[in-house]
């Protein structure tokens, strides 16, 4: 499978097996300012490098796209808050029509469920919550081994469930929401140096934010497992997840509810490209265990 994944601060192109290996991938930073088809012009030749560079690219047969959101169902149109340049990009028709191949698009946090269900730390799960804290947050939902996808295809946006009360202006207009006080961009914006660089209690402090978010999740959709990734929880490491376990533990307090887990990713940095491959196979209604949408439930 062609895999692409599409995020506020670098773009990336890979190729990936039957079995969820990265075989080799181009990476590029996604350019800045408001010029789409500048945007899209990158996001070609890095797919065109891969195409002739990569060892099995020749066979691809379909192409998997995990992309920031929201966007109209199928990926048909994008509108990435992170990438003010896109907005109602007919990203889906003109990757199609550019590499001449089936394109499926989803979410990109969507697109890590479907690769962390596939071959990475929730493989086997058939409840769980997938997330990106990145330069924004995403989610996605499995529930009864199904990916939700909701009326517009942006089920699982845990970015946008408000922690803090009449916090932060989020990107989406809200105050509060996860994204404006735990993301990449979020740390940044009130350290004033890279989220790498953030002191241990704003890691505590973001770490506490994202398991507030989780215990609400977990409560609201039964499920006790939640899978993280994305550079600032894995860049954060374990002072992260030990603050997020602890206020998951103080909140999510149902008896259904207690004992939820937040683990790392299994997929590493192959994450995204692998769960991108997975929007493909589902797409093409390929993936193992994970329906494509639309499917009926049995």
């Amino acid at each position: 499978m062609l895999a692409v994944d599409i995020g506020g601060t670098k773009l990336d192109v890979g190729v990936v097996d039957a079995e969820g290996r990265l075989l080799g991938s181009r990476r590029a930073p996604t350019p800045r300012g408001d010029d789409a088809e500048a945007l899209f012009a990158v996001l070609a030749g890095l797919a065109a490098e891969v195409r002739a560079g990569v060892d099995g690219a020749g066979a691809v047969s379909v192409c998997g796209v995990g992309c920031g959101g929201p966007m109209t169902p199928g990926g048909e149109a994008v509108s990435p808050l992170n990438i003010p340049a896109w907005r109602d990009f007919p990203l889906r028709d003109r990757l199609a029509e550019h590499l001449g191949l089936p394109v499926h698009v989803d979410n990109d946090a969507k697109a890590l469920a479907l690769g962390e269900g596939w071959v990475g730390a929730a493989a086997g799960e058939r409840h769980f919550l997938a997330m990106v804290v990145s330069t924004g947050v995403g989610g996605g939902i499995v529930l009864d081994g199904r990916l939700l996808d909701g009326a517009a295809g942006n089920a699982g946006h845990i970015g946008h469930v408000i922690v803090e009360p009449d916090g932060r202006t989020c990107g989406c207009g809200a105050r509060g929401c996860l994204e404006a006080e735990a993301s990449g961009t979020a740390i940044a914006a009130r350290t004033g140096a890279p989220a790498a660089e953030a002191p241990p209690e704003e890691v505590r402090r973001a770490g506490t934010l994202v398991g507030r978010a989780v215990a609400s999740v977990a409560s609201l959709l039964d499920l006790r497992l939640a899978v993280v990734a994305g550079s600032v929880a894995l860049g954060h490491g374990e002072p992260f997840f030990a603050a997020a376990r602890t206020e998951l533990a103080a909140r999510a307090r149902l008896a259904f509810a207690a004992g939820a887990a937040i683990r790392p990713a299994g997929l590493g940095g192959a994450g995204p490209l692998v769960g991108a491959a997975a929007v493909g196979l589902r797409g093409a209604g390929l993936l193992p265990g994970r329906p494509g949408p639309g499917d009926e439930r049995p």
